[in-house]
């Protein structure tokens, strides 16, 4: 409210006369009003007669305008009294007295009269005033809580976190360690702080027997704080191993990161320590894992036997997938949960061996007849390579493989039969190359759009009766008595292609060379729209498009319930209503009282397979969504079958391709699609 001319030219003459007795009584009085405070140095009547001073200024100066500037000025004031102890409540009492002495002067002043503007414009000053010093005390107060709570916690991270923390100055002297450190260390880092890390660390890490992954010594010099002050640069995940005092070895992860100032200099570097010793343990499992899939991958690979090892690989990768669901679903909710770097290398770990395994499951069927179609050259001469490459390396001598692809097209062949030709000739070559060496595998176009592919191994050169001999299927070579077989079956299954498979020694003498030659693949259908890998929209009536409708209740039946159990989940967080049945028997239960939009059926379940089950739901709702979730491979399934469900997905699943899909959703009155199932491979 703005306060008169006249109440203002008062209070201003009031001030700029009884200034220093306003003070005296201001002091007098809030000191009986906070006795029970302790004041440093007890001098209360600067602050108080500077605070008047800059009113006086204020009101002579600025006039109306004071009433919104003194605030501001009066805003410092409340830090100050923080200081001094002051709480709250005494930050009030000392306002409510500078009303009261202004009021008792002025009346004095003016016979015992008090105008009433000018208790009016008073009372606003010094109210204002005082709810800024409460703000200004406030927001300190709130200050130092916040500090005490960082302190507080700081303390309790360094002492109970299992992440060590050293810290290192620019000189080297390590300045402080977090207890973890000694705990990780496995001895007190006492001896260590305050002291040059090049003088006190080295007698540390021989009582601990520190050394590298491949059993070195671990040198003072290779701590990453250090390589951090000599490179200025952050060093990461530096591996040691440390043997405890109580017995068994440790492993310890070590990152180091450079602190800089402003001015970007150097002002010492933070390092950590991390126990890896589980990760150790577990990563060295995975290797020898890896090691074993890889020498039951050759085997799988011989030529002999394909019956036999192709329902081995069928099985086994049927048990695989199971267990890479899971994980993949897994993986999808860490995503939702954390930060999504911390996992994505792990799913495509996944995708990667799904991938694999597909391959492996084509590689391994039983085939009575060819399908040709268009081959892409250079990815399968890559998905043979990866079929192979366990039993090219694994050997005392390993056989290393350089690619040189330039054929970006395809070919007309079977894509089964292709991969395998060029598996056994890599195999084949390798055969060849009993000390080892590289293999070279080239592709490129050759006159009138036809392809050469070359697999050039580093073996003996072949004499010319060899080469004159080696398509004789009557042939017995010594050494690989099934060779020349395989080269004559070989041979006749690429001219069936349209192509011709040959052999001569390289030209620069150190080896030979199987050249196969096709031609290019020509789409007779040119202009026909291109496969789509997404579901085909639904048609109405008519055959008028019809916008799609989410589908959002969804049974998934699985008897494995870390896969359905993962599944409901993930789904559930895509927004679905899920409910989960653990065998086809309950399924059918819970759909007769209330039929689902769709259904995810797992193809191989004790009682009923998914396939029947699909058979049975679609009876009872034609119109619900059905699919069949497998890491088996369907093309022996019948079209009857097929025609039951919409969609076939491949475990590991995409979770985005099988969202995608339950976005359709077919109406009451439309039938069920009798083209068959989309199939996706994800």
């Amino acid at each position: 409210m703005p306060s008169s001319d006249t109440a203002i030219t008062a209070l201003s003459a009031l001030l700029s006369d009884e200034g220093e007795r306003i003070t005296r009584l201001w002091s007098k009085r809030l000191r009986a009003e906070t006795y029970e405070v302790e004041v440093p140095g007890r001098d209360l009547r600067a602050p108080l007669r500077y605070l008047l001073d800059e009113l006086a200024r204020l009101l002579e100066d600025r006039g109306e305008d004071a009433v919104r500037l003194w605030p501001e000025v009066v805003r410092s004031h409340g830090a100050f009294r923080y200081d001094q102890n002051f709480e709250p409540e005494d930050l009030t009492r000392e306002f409510k007295s500078l009303q009261e002495v202004l009021l008792y002067v002025y009346s004095r002043r003016n016979g015992g009269v008090i105008h009433a503007d000018v208790a009016e414009l008073v009372s606003e000053l010094v109210w204002e005033a005082d709810a800024s010093a409460q703000a200004s005390y406030a927001r300190v107060l709130k200050t130092e809580e916040v500090r005490f709570r960082e302190a507080a916690v700081m303390e309790s991270v360094l002492n109970h976190v299992e992440v060590g923390i050293l810290l290192a100055e620019t000189d080297g002297t390590v300045s402080f360690a977090s207890p973890p450190v000694s705990r990780l260390m496995g001895v007190p880092m006492r001896a260590v702080v305050g002291a040059r890390a090049t003088g006190s660390l080295g007698p540390v890490l021989t009582q601990v027997n520190a050394r590298h992954p491949t059993g070195e010594p671990f040198k003072v010099q290779d701590m990453p704080f250090l390589r951090a002050l000599r490179e200025k640069g952050p060093v990461r995940g530096v591996m040691m191993q440390v043997e405890r005092p109580g017995g068994g070895d440790a492993t310890l992860e070590m990152s180091a990161t450079p602190v800089w100032e402003e001015d970007q200099v150097l002002a010492g570097v933070i390092q950590t320590f991390s126990d890896r010793t589980e990760a150790a343990v577990k990563t060295k499992a995975l290797e020898n894992a890896h090691g074993e899939v890889r020498r039951l991958q050759g085997q799988l690979l011989r030529r002999t036997r394909q019956q036999a090892l192709g329902q081995l690989a069928s099985g086994a990768a049927h048990a695989l997938n199971n267990f890479l669901n899971v994980l993949r679903l897994r993986i999808t909710l860490l995503q939702r949960e954390y930060k999504p770097e911390h996992v994505d290398a792990l799913d495509k770990t996944v995708r990667n061996i799904g991938e694999l395994v597909a391959r492996l499951q084509e590689f391994n069927v039983q085939r009575t007849e060819e399908h040709l179609g268009n081959v892409p050259v250079d990815q399968t001469v890559r998905e043979a390579l990866e079929l192979a490459r366990g039993e090219l390396e694994q050997r005392e001598h390993p056989v290393h493989t350089e690619l040189d692809l330039g054929f970006p097209w395809g070919v007309k062949a079977d894509a089964g039969f292709f991969r395998e030709l060029i598996v056994n000739l890599m195999l084949s070559a390798r055969d060849r190359m009993e000390e080892g060496g590289t293999l070279v595998i080239r592709s490129r176009p050759a006159a009138e759009d036809w392809l050469d592919l070359r697999i050039e191994d580093g073996g003996r050169p072949y004499a010319q009766d060899e080469l004159a001999g080696l398509f004789d299927p009557l042939r017995r070579d010594p050494g690989a008595p099934q060779f020349s077989l395989f080269l004559a079956v070989a041979r006749t299954q690429v001219q069936r292609w349209g192509g011709e498979l040959t052999v001569e020694n390289r030209r620069d003498g150190s080896g030979a060379s199987f050249l196969v030659r096709l031609p290019r693949f020509r789409d007779v259908s040119a202009g026909a729209p291109a496969p789509t890998s997404q579901p085909v929209p639904q048609m109405a009536p008519g055959g008028v498009p019809r916008l799609p409708r989410r589908a959002r209740r969804v049974l998934v039946v699985d008897d494995d319930l870390d896969n359905a159990r993962m599944m409901a989940e993930v789904l559930g967080e895509e927004g679905y209503e899920v409910q989960v049945a653990h065998s086809p028997e309950v399924a059918l239960r819970i759909w007769e009282k209330h039929p689902y939009d769709a259904a995810l059926l797992d193809a191989v379940m004790p009682e009923m397979t998914g396939w029947e089950l699909a058979r049975e739901l679609r009876q009872r709702t034609p119109q619900a969504l059905l699919a069949i979730v497998t890491g088996m491979d369907v093309r022996g399934q019948n079209r009857a079958s097929l025609a039951q469900v919409d969609a076939v997905f491949r475990k590991p699943i995409d979770v985005g391709a099988l969202d995608d899909f339950l976005s359709q959703h077919r109406s009451e009155e439309e039938p069920s699609k009798q083209e068959g199932p989309h199939d996706t491979t994800h």
